[in-house]
């Protein structure tokens, strides 16, 4: 008979996430992880394999969180452009002490593209966060909200690496209004004429 587990793994796998990504990959030691989690190392290891593993796992956790908010925003009844205002305000990571930006972009940055699992994680959110702000643009296009000058990808390729680009803007420290400026005209630039 097996042992039964002695923690909460999820709980584990949510404070393990809030280390790396304040941290990073490299600079997280297992002293910091067992700290947080206040899980013995030999627990964990039982459970995830290596720092390593609890890594990736922390990484798709963290992008199907996101992904499952993005998805249900787009999914509510309200207008194309509300939708699109509030996933650029989501897009702003509130907790300024720490800067800590976008975990997934942080990632990027640590990994570039020499990890290929990494860079898998890393592809795999950046294309859905597209293709579901595609849906929400075509939307807004179909309803004469945003402009059909470009396509809804070629759109959706262009909020979408706005809103990386504000990721990386608060992981180096820039204002909350620096931040604003750069979403709110990326947004404005979206909008048809008679919606602006």
């Amino acid at each position: 008979m097996s042992r039964p587990r002695e923690f909460d793994v999820d709980r584990a796998l949510h404070q393990s996430l809030e280390v790396f990504w304040t941290k990073g990959f490299k600079s997280t030691t297992f002293e910091d992880l067992t700290h947080a989690t206040q899980v013995k190392k030999q627990s964990l290891y039982c459970v995830f394999k290596n720092k390593r593993d609890l890594f990736l796992k922390a990484l798709a956790l963290y992008r199907e969180e996101r992904i499952a908010f993005l998805e249900e925003m787009a999914s509510r009844e309200v207008s194309p452009l509300e939708k699109l205002e509030v996933i650029c305000d989501y897009s702003q990571y509130q907790n300024k002490e720490t800067c800590r930006g976008c975990f997934m972009a942080n990632s990027a940055m640590e990994f570039g593209n020499d990890d290929q699992e990494v860079y898998h994680e890393v592809s795999l959110m950046f294309e859905r966060v597209e293709c579901i702000l595609e849906k929400i643009i075509r939307e807004g296009q179909e309803q004469g909200l945003v402009t059909n000058c470009q396509s809804s990808k070629e759109l959706a390729a262009y909020l979408n690496n706005a809103i990386s680009g504000a990721r990386y803007m608060e992981r180096a420290g820039a204002s909350n209004e620096q931040i604003n400026a750069v979403l709110h005209t990326s947004f404005t630039l979206m909008l048809a004429k008679n919606a602006r």
